[in-house]
């Protein structure tokens, strides 16, 4: 089983992809997932304090649970005028 984990903005701009397909593992957390992603895209970690989260398109913090049919969403900070 998968997870979608959708990028935006400037991170799916770093990463090279706006979707991801990460490994479910039963218990996972967003952070347990973000951790996994950070070891496998470290460019990840230039965006670690800033980032916003969502889970099924609802705002989530890092203890959130992620199901095996979630999608998860990493949202960086936005600019502009």
């Amino acid at each position: 089983m998968t997870i979608m984990v959708l990028l935006f903005a400037s991170l799916a701009e770093k990463i090279g992809k706006r979707e991801l397909q990460v490994p479910y593992k039963t218990g996972d957390t967003v952070e347990s997932i973000v951790n996994r992603l950070m070891k496998e895209y470290p460019v990840l970690e230039t965006f670690k304090d800033s980032l916003l989260y969502a889970v099924n398109e609802e705002y989530a913090d890092l203890t959130t649970i992620v199901d095996s049919k979630a999608s998860l969403a990493l949202i960086p900070p936005v600019s502009g005028g």
